[in-house]
């Protein structure tokens, strides 16, 4: 099956459609009106379409990389008999498409000479300076004589390296694999698989984590039919025999078109045809297909405004499908992607989905990173950071890869992971206890947030709050979650082999089975699961400030919630002619009610002193308990009681009965007890208490 055969993106060049097409110049526009043997104005094709979207772009430096790559790769020819610069030149073509700059035109045109031509590194650098250079070195394979099986694996740990300093390394190779998939009808079928796989788990995440939309959907389409060629023949049949589908969509664009003109918005109404693969997927879910469903309407305007004003007059003039509405302009998508999804209702009642977007956010949407242009231009007045050059493309998926491949030295281990990672496709923002964000992918637990968070250190987590609550670390985070990670003192601690089991992150991976690799005798760690709280013991004595309407009554605090003024309070007659007084949002008083006990009436009298039953959790340490004695006293409170269970899982739970001048300090008291050192929560007892 050839290029020119399989091709599966000839169905979306129809009328109107915006997206960026990468093969409307094709190898007849290359070689131009001369013969094979030269190719003197080739460049020139190129240099046209760099200067529609760049007008000032100097092009000496385009020419001067040409004439270097042509001469060095002058006598190689492709697998498919051309010119072995059709290639480079192919490359370069759809990088300037999608409105590339100068500097990442001229390292695409040389990205294939130090791999394949006498032509070195330092004399790339000499010609056309370190950034070329950095770029060139970037997509330049590992030779399988060095790394033999690894070559692959490690070429793209290499090419990920070099991305996280300069993220036109990536685009360089997304529109290299590009060409050559269009051109992989040449290779054995087998090969044709291989190089299909590699394309589907690592390249096409890639393009879709770059943002860059007009790549990955080619690339989609041409692994689809590669990988799935009776499927891709059914979805390519399915699209001809519906070829009048877009005449539906058209009468709905034209209505668009006069509501917007009368609202007085400025915009354009496009037909976007969908490509194979999203047709295949809508088959997958809908069990027939509706005319409207073989292409979506976008609706470009020139301001963000202009965008809610369109989605207000659509969904005013047309019956809205509200289950449809997404706004990724007030909340991007994590690949810089804006855009107000919605569908309406057209006047035959058919379903049309509708993108609404400025022309800034299209072209981002098509092209991604690329659409940015140089992110080390330096800005007019801004000062750098530590001579850094400070990219402001580098997303956080990509900062967490980077620190993650350090620790997969073996590169099975990163070739795995790197496809498990990249199958991530969602990501979340969490918050840390400072504030400061941190990106997961949906799904990870406070082990992966751990590990994010604190590297190696993480192996000693015993706990987390999550949104101000006690949790486990098997809990799943939300986006807009706040974490607070609870860290043991003693060191020796390690991960339990069960974190392995709500681990999403390589990085929480990684340094979990390493650390079990090298501790095959385990340690005292902490389980993900819960742990049941322990039974507390605390006394019930005789309270004076609490008074009933009963003679001669015995009244006590309820060790189970031990009320203190001014908590509302509910007493129960209990045997002995005691009257047991609890908080009134105490489990007890529940209990109590249900077995039939009649309330009695409890009110606070005018006494200040109380009695108060408190817990600290606490990480063990020396000198713990001295120093909470110490704190307790400062705040002049008196110890009646106290009881330390012995340390479990690296952490001690003490339990204090204490007599205080006045209830009002209470509040205080709890937060010094909280400031001691090692100690991560202090509360109130809240246990089962007998029903008397």
């Amino acid at each position: 099956m050839s290029a020119e055969a399989a091709n599966p993106g000839a169905h979306s060049r129809r009328r109107g459609r915006p997206r960026i097409d990468l093969r409307r110049l094709g190898r007849a526009a290359l070689l131009g009106t001369t013969g094979r043997d030269r190719l003197p104005d080739a460049i020139s094709h190129v240099a046209d379409v760099h200067r529609a979207h760049h007008p000032d772009a100097d092009l000496t430096i385009l020419h001067k990389a040409y004439v270097l790559a042509e001469s060095s790769h002058r006598g190689q020819f492709r697998k498919s008999g051309e010119p072995y610069i059709t290639h480079p030149l192919a490359v370069t073509l759809i990088l300037a498409e999608l409105g590339a700059e100068t500097t990442t035109l001229t390292a695409s045109l040389l990205h294939d000479t130090v791999e394949d031509t006498e032509v070195t590194l330092d004399q790339v650098r000499e010609e056309f300076g370190s950034e070329v250079c950095y770029l060139v070195d970037g997509v330049t394979k590992l030779e399988k004589v060095d790394y033999g099986a690894a070559a692959e694996p490690e070429t793209f740990r290499k090419m990920l390296v070099a991305t996280g300093n300069d993220v036109r390394v990536m685009s360089i190779k997304l529109a290299d694999r590009l060409h050559n998939m269009r051109t992989l009808g040449v290779m054995r079928p087998e090969k044709q698989a291989r190089i299909a796989k590699v394309t589907r788990d690592v390249l096409i995440p890639l393009a879709e984590r770059l943002g860059v939309q007009a790549l990955k959907t080619e690339l989609e389409d041409l692994v689809f039919a590669i990988l799935h060629p009776e499927e891709y023949e059914r979805t390519r049949a399915l699209i001809a025999e519906n070829s009048t589908a877009c005449d539906a969509l058209a009468a709905v664009a034209d209505d668009f078109r006069g509501v917007l003109r009368d609202a007085g918005i400025s915009s354009e109404v496009l037909i976007r045809p969908r490509h194979f693969v999203s047709v295949h997927r809508a088959c997958l879910k809908r069990t027939e297909l509706r005319s409207t469903d073989f292409g979506r309407l976008l609706v470009l305007v020139g301001e963000d405004a202009d965008c809610y004003g369109v989605l207000g007059e659509l969904h005013t003039c047309f019956t809205p499908v509200i289950s449809e509405f997404k706004d990724f302009i007030a909340a991007p998508k994590f690949n810089l992607y804006q855009s107000l999804h919605t569908a309406v209702a057209g006047p035959e009642g058919a379903i049309v989905e509708v993108l609404i977007r400025t022309h800034q956010m299209h072209k981002v949407a098509e092209a991604g990173v690329i659409a940015l242009g140089n992110p080390y231009v330096p800005v007019e007045g801004a000062e750098p950071l530590d001579g850094e050059r400070a990219d402001p493309t580098r997303p956080g998926w990509l900062s967490r890869l980077l620190e993650w491949q350090q620790s997969a030295p073996d590169p099975d281990t990163f070739w795995t992971s790197l496809r498990a990672d990249l199958a991530q496709d969602r990501e979340i923002t969490v918050f840390r206890a400072d504030g400061r964000a941190l990106g997961l992918p949906a799904g990870a637990s406070c082990v992966d947030a751990a590990y994010a968070q604190y590297g190696g250190e993480a192996h000693a987590c015993i706990g987390a709050r999550v949104n101000g609550r006690l949790a486990t670390l098997s809990t799943v985070l939300r986006d807009g979650d706040t974490v607070h990670l609870l860290l043991a003192q003693d060191s020796a601690s390690g991960p339990s082999p069960d974190w392995l089991d709500h681990a999403r992150t390589p990085a929480a991976r990684i340094a979990i089975k390493g650390w079990l690799d090298t501790h095959p005798e385990g340690a005292s760690t902490p389980s993900a699961a819960p742990r049941r709280p322990a039974p507390v013991t605390a006394d019930r004595p005789t309270v004076a400030n609490a008074v009933v309407d009963l003679p001669e009554a015995t009244v006590r605090l309820a060790g189970c919630c031990t009320p203190v003024p001014p908590d509302a309070v509910i007493g129960f007659a209990v045997r002995g002619g005691a009257v047991t007084v609890h908080r009134a949002q105490c489990p007890g008083v529940t209990r109590m009610t249900e077995t039939g006990r009649e309330p009695v009436p409890v009110r606070w009298g005018d006494t200040a002193e109380c009695r108060v039953t408190l817990i600290a959790e606490s990480f063990g340490r020396p000198r713990l308990l001295a120093d909470l004695t110490e704190a307790i006293a400062t705040q002049g409170a008196a110890i009646v009681s106290a009881t330390v269970e012995p340390p479990s899982q690296q952490r001690v739970r003490h339990t204090y009965t204490l007599q205080l001048p006045d209830s009002a300090g209470l509040p205080a008291l709890m937060r010094a007890m909280r400031d001691v050192p090692g100690v991560y929560d202090v509360s109130r007892a809240q246990h089962p208490a007998a029903t008397g």
